[in-house]
């Protein structure tokens, strides 16, 4: 068994800026898996964004708490806490804490067709 939360060391060391707006940690990554890129977890403050862009793997955001607007594709929606959203390989994607509340979501991705590239 592998357990991590956010307090762990391990996920503590990956903290990074993610696309301009968020601050995020690896939980678990392809060191630890064998059929998924990663697991991470992403805070958004209010009034920034995960900037919009493009990833060769398919993803899963999931809203843990706080809402704002998804765009996936052409498609923008509202989102709130306990929504999953699908994101294909390849479709432009960005999400906005268009709110004054802290944002906060996971993403699962799955692994790259035909490998790391």
């Amino acid at each position: 068994m592998i357990l991590r939360n956010l307090q762990h060391p391990e996920v503590q060391a990956t903290r990074y800026r993610a696309h301009d707006g968020g601050i995020a940690h690896m939980i678990l990554d392809t060191r630890h898996l064998q059929t998924l890129m990663f697991l991470a977890h992403a805070h958004v403050p209010p009034g920034e964004k995960l900037s919009g862009h493009v990833d060769p793997m398919e993803e899963i955001y999931i809203i843990q708490s706080g809402s704002g607007l998804m765009q996936v594709g052409q498609d923008k929606q509202r989102v709130k806490a306990g929504d999953a959203i699908h994101i294909p390989i390849g479709d432009f994607h960005e999400l906005t804490n268009d709110t004054d509340e802290d944002l906060t979501i996971l993403v699962v991705a799955g692994l790259i067709p035909g490998g790391w590239r």
